[in-house]
């Protein structure tokens, strides 16, 4: 039983069921229709696309390709990774609304006849036996409780983990100087292509092409939505345009604060990642800060060693401790060195930056040796995962070339 439908549940869900293991997907929401989530999916993510036969369904999806990665300042572009270095086939980071990416995953689930997806479903509660987890309680949209009972328990449900908190696991917090009002404006021709960070005196703002519209992330201080808004939308807008002069002229299409989303930025993570009977992985083990864009694909990684891991022993009915101990272990290092190179950039450019004048930031590109290691370090990431667990259950429904399922032909 896997809680959350985010990018680590339902990849989870996915290989799991692919591979036979009778799993259900519990998701809070009706829907994936949330704006203003992480839309990166980067070269580890493509390839574990490519290796379970979903890249060509990935690709036929509304996407934007980004090769370039640069910081614009008041002195000019300053880049920072060219992702064409990176080794494989994939070479770009790919742009996706990541409601898109989640229909794609639980749709492809849903071709194997034991994945269950069960939607508006609240944990309220876990079902422990003979000290260890065995399941959840649940609540549906009509406010009736259900239980499920399973051998495990997976916690993929986000930074404020409902599960975690039955569990009574707390993570270790890091703290972060910013807070992200996302928002979008309409995209002209002409405009730039690739994404970038426009980094001036005391504001920075990240704006990442999604082909008919900009989706803008405004950093502020940590705290300071009440002192932003009581500005005004107007003065946001100005703002806008200072930083994005090509954008004059499209700010009104920022009308009201309440069509912009809040993301009180966290950066933590869980020193033990499981109980018996009970994992947890994505955000609800290790919340990310939004630098680097990485969120995902350390989800997605944590999914794909769970399935390595655990699921031969799945398939035989068991969850034994100690191989969750050794997905917590094999995933923790790649989570505390992005965590740790997220923390410098927090308090080396980004504290500053909202203080003050922009530093000096180093054209990476020009050295040699760092822009292969960045290219690799923000397409690849730490050790990254590839799947393992072999598809072994037939489809009971196959996928058209628009990307959706229908019955298998017997």
């Amino acid at each position: 039983m896997i809680a959350g439908g985010g990018p680590a549940g339902a990849m989870l869900a996915l290989l799991l069921a692919r591979a036979g293991v009778d799993v259900t997907l519990l998701e809070k929401h009706g829907d994936f229709l949330r704006d203003f989530r992480g839309d990166t999916i980067h070269p580890s993510t493509l390839q574990v696309l490519d290796e379970i036969g979903l890249s060509e369904a990935f690709h036929r999806l509304p996407h934007h390709k980004a090769y370039l990665m640069s910081v614009l300042t008041d002195d000019g572009e300053v880049p920072i990774a060219d992702l064409r270095r990176v080794p494989g086939k994939y070479q770009y980071i790919a742009f996706v609304p990541q409601w898109d990416f989640l229909d794609l995953l639980t749709r492809e689930a849903s071709a194997y006849p034991r994945f269950h997806l069960v939607m508006n479903a609240t944990v309220v509660d876990l079902i422990r036996r003979d000290g260890a987890i065995r399941g959840v309680r649940y609540r549906d949209e009509r406010g009736e409780e259900h239980e499920i009972r399973a051998v495990l328990t997976v916690a993929a449900d986000g930074r404020h983990s409902d599960v975690r908190r039955a569990a009574g696991l707390t993570p270790k917090r890091f703290g972060a100087p910013m807070d992200v009002l996302w928002f979008r404006l309409p995209r002209a021709e002409g405009d730039p292509e690739q994404p970038f960070l426009r980094a001036s005196t005391g504001r920075l703002m990240v704006a990442i092409n999604r082909d008919t519209y900009w989706q803008l992330a405004y950093l502020i201080p940590k705290g300071g939505f009440a002192a932003l808004e009581a500005q005004g939308v107007d003065a946001l807008r100005r703002e806008v345009e200072r930083l994005l002069p090509f954008l004059a002229g499209r700010t009104g299409g920022l009308r009201r604060f309440d069509e912009a989303g809040r993301l009180s930025v966290e950066l933590n993570r869980l020193t033990r990642w499981h109980l018996p009977g009970l994992l947890l992985i994505g955000d609800a083990a290790h919340a990310m800060s939004p630098v680097f864009g990485v969120g995902i694909n350390l989800a997605v990684q944590d999914a794909v060693a769970t399935a390595n891991i655990v699921g031969p022993a799945l398939l035989r009915g068991r969850a034994p401790t100690a191989a969750l101990a050794r997905v917590g272990r094999r995933r923790k290092v790649p989570t505390a060195v992005v965590q740790t190179a997220q923390r410098v950039v927090q308090e080396r450019l980004i504290r500053p930056a909202l203080a003050g004048p922009v530093a000096r930031i180093p054209a990476l590109t020009r050295v040699p040796v760092a822009r292969s290691l960045v290219a690799r370090f923000l397409g690849l990431g730490v050790l990254p995962e590839h799947v393992r667990l072999p598809l072994r259950e037939k489809r009971s429904q196959q996928m058209d070339r628009k990307g959706t399922t229908r019955d298998a032909v017997q």
